[in-house]
């Protein structure tokens, strides 16, 4: 890939950044900007927002909003790490508040702690969270786009598949949507299942990596052909439809993690449901690094929020 000398992000986000990824506030919710400095920027930002009552340290978010004009669109980042590791601090969406966006990080719980459905429930539950909390936060709750790389990226593709089916509620805010509006995939799997509904095989991709398919046995509870309806139920092809949101899916050529079929497959099955989609793989890049921040990536996903959350 040819490669741009500029990097996000601005000067501003990367002052978020420093602020949003300091060491844990003593108190949920804090807010990180003094008085003066949060009105000369029009931003406020709270860090370890709890959007589950009373639950652990894991089901906590962090958000920059701002603090004046009309509601903002708002994009959720769902960090990566083989659902094992990871955490809503590495936030490269922050260059996007600068963009007139409000933004927000997540933390889910575990798969130490929790097997699946544990990260999708959380990530639902901390959808409704901001969509009942909208008032609060200036974000207008008709438009709420999601992103995420890696394990992220599938937990992206999780929202935007099952959007706003009931499959995977929870009991926290249960009167609020947990639907999004446009879902920017980087490099995430999609496709677990061993086999077809009809008991016909499925070409499996497994990850190549023997540390991989630990990481998804760990999600899962059990490998693939043990716990096939786990699998599909953690699969975002398998539930692809036409009232999905729009689409921007981006996978490294030169994935040695998750291989780029993982991505072929979400397109075509959104493809084939008729959902607008994009897919784009990127020459000579890998899963993850420096060729994920450079200013062309970061301008073409900015460009797709602007045109699915903005119009």
């Amino acid at each position: 890939m040819k490669r741009s000398s500029q990097l996000y992000p601005c000067a501003l986000s990367a002052c978020l950044v420093a602020l949003l990824s300091a060491p844990s506030a003593a108190r949920a919710g804090e807010r990180l900007f003094p008085a003066y400095l949060g009105a000369a920027l029009g931003l406020d930002a709270e860090r370890n927002v709890p959007y589950v009552e009373g639950g652990g340290s894991r089901q906590q978010l962090d958000i920059c909003f701002a603090t004046k004009g009309k509601p903002r669109p708002l994009i959720v980042w769902i960090h990566g790490g083989g659902w094992r590791s990871g955490s809503k601090e590495q936030n490269p969406a922050l260059f996007l508040v600068k963009e007139g966006y409000a933004v927000a990080s997540i933390n889910y719980r575990l798969t130490d702690k929790a097997a699946w459905p544990a990260q999708i429930e959380d990530c639902k539950a901390a959808i409704r969270y901001l969509r009942a909390h909208a008032d609060r936060y200036r974000i207008d709750p008709d438009r709420i786009g999601v992103w995420g790389g890696s394990a992220g990226g599938h937990l992206a593709a999780m929202l935007g598949t099952t959007s706003d089916s009931n499959e995977f509620a929870t009991a926290s805010n249960v009167a609020e949507s947990s639907a999004v509006q446009a879902v920017c995939d980087w490099f995430g799997p999609t496709n677990f299942c061993p086999e077809k509904p009809d008991g016909e095989a499925l070409a499996v991709i497994n990850p190549p990596a023997r540390s991989g398919q630990e990481m998804v046995e760990e999600l899962l509870g059990g490998s693939p052909s043990e716990k096939v309806d786990v699998a599909r139920s953690a699969s975002p092809v398998t539930f692809a439809t036409a009232d999905d949101p729009p689409f921007l899916i981006m996978h490294g050529a030169d994935d040695r993690v998750v291989p780029v079929a993982h991505s072929r497959m979400l397109a075509k099955s959104l493809k084939d449901a008729g959902v607008s989609v994009k897919l784009k793989v990127v020459p000579e890049a890998g899963h993850a690094g420096r060729e994920w921040v450079q200013r062309d990536l970061l301008d073409q996903v900015r460009s797709f929020f602007d045109r699915n959350l903005k119009g």
